[in-house]
């Protein structure tokens, strides 16, 4: 009896996703882990390309007269087996390294409508970091290696990879002081209005008009409280299908999965530590901190598991 259990749960088991390619130096849809690219299907823009968003820099980014203020947004990844730990200081972890201790992809919402604005705030203003940037338009920034600690979800970072998502944010009423400025309304439905005082957009496809893949205001809980949102972009869900397809086929452990109640709902508050540490797979922000509520009520979480399920 043991072993016809042992052997259906083998049959029944999804078989192994293949493993990423490899990407030419000419790729332009490459992200980066330990040193070595793979290719991933979207537009992704790295550190060493312009505009340059480099979290590796020392100082800011966008005031050139400053000097290198000597604070560094990258470390090393932390909590290591005692067997890495050295090559973690070295910046000499390998890929399977990472296989074995990355098992959480975070989701933000970066508050600042635009990559360009969202590195600006982490590098120039926080001296935060993240892995990745997701513009309006769908193009991906890596600011990073895999391999390195950004700083972006706390006690999360030694385990986790990271992305901001350029978005206005959730709030308490619909169409408040505070969300009303970020979007306009025509014929065709909502579209992101950026303040006037962000002279420089840094968004890359010329005449791009960011509109929610949803028309309405979405409602929702999180952390006990009811938030407003308009939904990311179809261009946003596309480029973050790929990428967390990516990544579940690059760290294994980054399961296809989010935090569900028994009902099979996503959980819209905090897990607590320790259950967070034991779960393997995709999270928002507000699922690491409890003071936190990115990527808010709006973010499609079967839409996008499904979607990477199926490109994976």
């Amino acid at each position: 009896m043991l072993l016809a259990l042992l052997l259906a749960r083998c049959v029944g088991a999804p078989p192994a996703p293949p493993p990423l390619p490899l990407a030419s130096a000419m790729a332009d849809d490459a992200i980066e882990a330990c040193g070595q690219r793979y290719s991933i299907g979207t537009r992704v823009v790295s550190w060493r390309e312009a505009p340059f968003y480099d979290a590796y820099r020392l100082g800011k980014r966008f005031d050139p007269d400053a000097p290198p203020d000597g604070k560094s947004r990258v470390a090393p990844r932390g909590g290591l087996p005692a067997s890495m730990a050295a090559r973690a200081v070295d910046r000499t972890l390998t890929l399977a390294d990472l296989q074995q201790v990355v098992h959480t992809f975070v989701l933000h919402y970066d508050v600042a409508g635009t990559s360009r604005q969202c590195f600006k705030v982490l590098q120039d203003v926080r001296s935060l970091s993240v892995h990745f940037l997701l513009d309006v338009d769908g193009t991906i920034y890596q600011t990073l290696d895999l391999r390195e600690k950004a700083q972006h979800a706390t006690y999360a970072n030694d385990f986790s990879v990271g992305i901001e998502i350029a978005h206005p944010g959730a709030f308490p009423q619909p169409m408040n002081a505070t969300m009303r400025p970020w979007y306009d309304k025509d014929a065709a439905g909502y579209r992101l209005k950026l303040p006037a005082w962000m002279k420089e957009t840094g968004i890359r496809t010329p005449g791009f008009v960011a509109r929610p893949a949803r028309p309405d205001i979405i409602r929702g809980t999180v952390q006990g409280r009811t938030y407003y949102q308009l939904d990311f972009t179809p261009e946003q869900y596309a480029a973050l299908t790929r990428l967390t397809a990516a990544l579940s086929r690059l760290l294994p452990r980054i399961r296809l999965e989010a935090p569900r109640q028994p009902d099979g709902s996503i959980i819209d508050h905090a897990l607590g530590e320790e259950r967070l540490r034991a779960f393997d797979g995709v999270v928002g922000h507000f699922h690491v901190q409890a003071n936190k509520q990115d990527p808010g009520p709006a973010m499609q979480w079967d839409h996008l598991l499904d979607g990477a399920r199926a490109v994976r």
